[in-house]
């Protein structure tokens, strides 16, 4: 039986530490800090952070109406946001992957635009590996030209070198996870229910839980309903 255990990829115990760090004077936890996301990428300390979310704002499927969903007169409020090149989301990565601890995890929202047309090119460069998709439904249809829109992805990412047993320890979450979209009038809200699991999953009481990107820093929200710290930023606040 023991033998038999030891093969198996399950665990519910956590044995990946997070190191201590001490932060730049810009940098206050639990706040909504307002600056570049990049410049704030470059003042964490390498190889640090157990866990990452990251919502790049594009308008993937926005701008390619040929791929069927609203146009810009019926999307107004993500039309008026800021948009970051591909060139600019590969930097975030980087970025992302160099503040990362091995075998730390980043959560990626997607749309089905990028989803489909492939994005792993973003990944050059980094020691990101794809692990996992959850999809989330958010139990209302959007717009579209054919399908209405009513999902959003979250892709699984870990950095090298993969590892399950002993770092990912909850095993209940579906990949298809059914959570109402925030009503906080803002256009990229995200599950907060949804990233609490998953930080719960992956790291542990008191940890630091970053966001580059926050938006409605729903990943603070997130990061304190399950006792971590919450270090992240927004251009606009």
């Amino acid at each position: 039986m023991e033998a038999a255990n030891a093969q198996t990829v399950f665990s519910s115990q956590r044995t990946l530490e997070a190191p201590t760090f001490v932060l730049p004077p810009e940098l206050v936890p639990n706040t909504r800090l307002q600056m570049d996301g990049l410049h704030f990428l470059s003042l964490l300390p390498p190889d640090s952070i157990p866990v990452a979310f990251f919502d790049p704002q594009y308008r993937g499927v926005l701008d390619k109406l040929s791929y069927g969903n609203e146009g810009k007169s019926r999307g107004k409020r993500r039309s008026a946001l800021l948009q970051m090149s591909e060139k600019i989301i590969a930097k975030f990565l980087q970025g992302i992957d160099r503040a990362l601890i091995p075998s730390g995890h980043l959560f990626l929202w997607m749309d089905k635009f990028h989803l489909c047309q492939g994005f792993t090119h973003w990944l050059a460069g980094t020691r990101l590996d794809v692990v996992d998709m959850i999809v989330w439904d958010k139990g209302r249809m959007g717009m579209g030209y054919r399908t209405r829109r009513q999902s959003e992805y979250c892709i699984v990412l870990q950095k090298q070198p993969r590892r399950a047993k002993g770092v990912w320890k909850l095993h209940n979450i579906p990949d298809v996870w059914q959570e109402k979209k925030p009503s906080n009038g803002f256009a990229h809200s995200k599950p907060v229910e949804l990233q609490a699991r998953l930080i719960a999953a992956v790291s542990d009481e008191g940890d630091m839980i970053m966001d580059p990107a926050a938006g409605s820093f729903s990943v603070m929200r997130a990061s304190l309903d399950v006792g971590r710290e919450f270090l992240g930023c927004d251009i606009l606040v």
